[in-house]
């Protein structure tokens, strides 16, 4: 179930054919789940496009609205504005085993990197799964980061998958949600999509499109969680657009209640498939497709009506768990098919 098979939304822009970041041509997600033994936690992983991301670098931007956060790869990323590998999100204590993976993925693909070339710059992106999973197991192993490359199609599972396995929202059950938006600029169609790893949100904070403020009954938690948003588009904007266009995923979040807390790591990545980058380019220079910025709303509230849903889609899809010491988390789907919550007609 997603957002849409409980609330009627508001039209404003319209979505991808999936209403997914897959929508973006070339996108692919993955997820590699660990359950058992006290362990609800796993991978999930972004292939931002087809071939060596190396080779073929794609422009990407970091917006760091709090950092209190234990990625990796993002300073690079800010400073040089380019993606050169897929996108791993994971458990805390997993950035560095995926990291490697992605370094050894990198190496098999250019076996120069290190040695003729430069180094590659793996990206991970992390939230605390330790509520309802024993992060302290250092479960996540290099197999299971290639299980979930290995797994990357157009079709992305939400909720308690992956990275989103162990993760909590608003008090609720939270993990992987997806959502696109359709922009169109002088007669085409181009997509943004997002992709969250929800973990944030103070108890009683989170409000619905329609208004309505759930609250999970006896949860009074202080906002300690973390946010990952990946943007993903095919519109041609540089970097600096980019960046731009990521700091409005913080306006879709805003609209659900939050507020950031000092111990929240809120972090957006975003990457578009259109200016690809070169590693070893044939000139001196080279063009850069720009949109106009007079036209770039369109993406920034793109960015934000994404981001808002593919949150309240990984609230809406997520399953129950049980962790390591016996801790559960209401459902939010639960809540929504209550009838005294006064249950809104689904979107048409």
């Amino acid at each position: 179930m997603r957002l849409r098979d409980h609330i009627a939304l508001p039209g404003h822009l319209p979505t991808g054919p999936r209403n997914s970041v897959t929508d973006v041509p070339g996108v692919q997600v993955g997820h590699a789940t660990i359950q058992g033994g006290g362990l609800n936690t796993g991978v999930t992983a972004i292939l931002p496009a087809p071939g060596n991301l190396f080779e073929h670098k794609l422009t990407a931007a970091v917006e760091v609205i709090n950092g209190f956060g234990k990625s990796a790869g993002l300073v690079q990323v800010a400073e040089l504005g380019s993606l050169e590998t897929p996108i791993l999100l994971t458990n805390t204590f997993g950035v560095g085993t995926c990291a490697n993976a992605l370094i050894r993925r990198a190496i098999a693909e250019s076996p120069d990197i290190g040695r003729g070339t430069s180094t590659v710059n793996p990206v991970v992106c992390e939230c605390n799964d330790g509520t309802l999973s024993d992060i302290q197991a250092m479960a996540v192993t290099e197999d299971d980061a290639r299980r979930a490359l290995a797994a990357a199609g157009p079709q992305v599972a939400e909720g308690s998958v992956g990275a989103g396995t162990g993760m909590v929202a608003f008090g609720f059950k939270g993990g992987i949600g997806t959502a696109s938006r359709r922009i169109d600029l002088d007669g085409g169609a181009h997509l943004l999509g997002a992709l969250v790893l929800a973990n944030f949100g103070r108890a009683g904070d989170l409000i619905l499109p329609d208004g309505r403020r759930p609250d999970p009954a006896g949860r009074a938690e202080a906002e300690k969680g973390s946010v990952i948003v990946v943007l993903a588009t095919d519109l041609p904007v540089d970097q600096r657009q980019l960046a731009r266009i990521c700091r409005r995923a913080g306006a879709g979040l805003a609209r659900l209640g939050a507020f950031y807390g000092n111990g929240s790591g809120d972090i957006v990545l975003g990457f578009t498939t259109h200016n690809r980058i070169p590693h070893r380019p044939a000139a001196d220079m080279g063009q850069v497709d720009r949109m106009a910025d007079t036209r770039i709303d369109l993406a920034f509230r793109a960015a934000c009506e994404a981001t808002e849903e593919a949150v309240l889609n990984a609230l809406c899809a997520a399953t129950a768990v049980t962790g390591w010491n016996g801790a559960v988390r209401p459902l939010l789907s639960d809540w929504l098919n209550s009838p005294k919550n006064g249950r809104s007609p689904p979107h048409q």
